[in-house]
């Protein structure tokens, strides 16, 4: 079980450009539609969680599905299946002076097109699953207004905060009334995990040794960060005053141009702080920018499954599910398509693979193939 899950998860860490965004897209569509391994509603629980806490969301929906599967191994299992491609691609850029050649950044373009094809599928198919009423539609466009008028860390809580109250004060969904087995069960956190996670946090402030000192901002920013990888940059260049901005610059253009979790910017940032041992200080800094978001799904994960079963706090949930299709919406436009899409050609392209994977449902490879043609054929062709 846990090579299966290991397996599936590397092979998409070595397929999944675009984002968070996009991740959500590709695990929804492998995970949920594909391998049946957790339902539509399942998948949308997860997603509300992550989205609630903070971290690297599309990491911590990958470990909870692992978790899901096979525990606290299988998430492990499928965090270092997930972020191994895109870890190895870091380390590599890191260590080394030497770049990679304008093919490879070709490539890269029809893979961003590619994703924007992806992105586009999930978020259609969410919106049909999940905003199923005029208020939860009315939510989601809102929430897409909202983040592409103001895309700001906290136009993102506050649409979060905003739909919490408005699915506790409102019922947005008609639910039977519980079992009574149901409505006797508690809805057990965690301790030991959330407990994990605020020791750690508070050590991560005192500064026992030079190493600790050196490698704490990186489990303060996995702890403290809402919004992924975008946002975790200027934490981080706060806080890690010993890297130049052409250091930090490179490690963010790095990861937006690698597949995976873009998390694995503490990966560049780690072998940069550590030059005697760059793979130690990979490593470290690694594990410890996403350790506490999987902590932090360790201590909620089954209290907020059996929470969801409440009439009351599903209807929070449907409102939460309801903003994320809006952050998808909006992650979609910007900076997916914005990033991806630069003439009528591209244009044209996207709409007919969308409409062939809508409509067709061809293999996910059969696409993977054809935008990397694509991006070298452009390549080719401007020669």
């Amino acid at each position: 079980m846990l090579i299966a899950i290991f397996r599936q998860f590397f092979l998409l860490g070595c397929m999944s450009f675009g984002g968070p965004a996009a991740h959500l897209g590709y695990f929804k569509r492998h995970f949920v539609d594909t391998l049946n391994w957790l339902t539509n509603t399942r998948y949308a629980q997860l997603i509300s969680l992550s989205q609630a806490l903070p971290g690297p969301g599309s990491s911590q929906v990958s470990f909870a599905i692992g978790v899901e599967r096979a525990g606290v191994l299988g998430g492990i299992a499928a965090f270092i299946g997930f972020t191994l491609p895109s870890f190895l691609i870091m380390l590599l850029l890191a260590i080394s002076a030497h770049q990679f050649d304008t093919v490879y950044f070709a490539i890269i373009a029809g893979l961003k097109l590619f994703a924007v094809v992806i992105v586009a599928d999930a978020t259609l198919s969410m919106a049909k699953s999940f905003c199923t009423s005029a208020a939860l539609k009315l939510l989601a466009v809102l929430s897409t207004l909202a983040l592409i008028l103001f895309p700001l860390l906290g136009t993102q809580i506050a649409i979060l905060i905003t739909a919490a109250a408005v699915g506790a004060i409102w019922p947005l969904l008609k639910l039977n009334p519980e079992p009574a087995q149901q409505s006797k069960s508690k809805s057990n956190i965690n301790w030991l995990a959330l407990g994990l996670f605020t020791l750690l946090l508070v050590l991560s402030f005192i500064p026992l040794t030079t190493e600790l000192a050196l490698f704490a901002p990186f489990y303060q920013a996995g702890a403290m960060v809402f919004g992924g990888g975008h946002v975790v940059l200027p934490v981080l260049q706060a806080s890690v005053p010993t890297l130049s901005s052409d250091q930090f610059l490179s490690a963010y253009a790095s990861a937006q141009a690698v597949p995976g979790p873009m998390f694995t910017i503490a990966t560049y940032l780690g072998a940069q702080l550590s030059t005697e041992q760059p793979l130690f200080g990979a490593i470290v800094a690694t594990v410890l920018i996403f350790m506490p978001g999987f902590l932090l799904i360790l201590a909620f994960q089954k209290s907020w499954l059996n929470l969801a079963n409440k009439p009351r706090f599903a209807s929070v949930i449907a409102a939460l599910n309801a903003s994320v299709v809006g952050f998808l919406a909006a992650a979609l436009y910007s900076p997916i398509w914005t990033s991806a899409v630069h003439n009528f050609w591209h244009i044209a392209l996207v709409i007919a693979a969308f409409a062939w994977l809508r409509l067709k449902k061809p293999p996910i490879w059969w696409l993977l193939i054809l935008f990397i043609t694509t991006g070298l054929a452009q390549y080719y062709w401007a020669l």
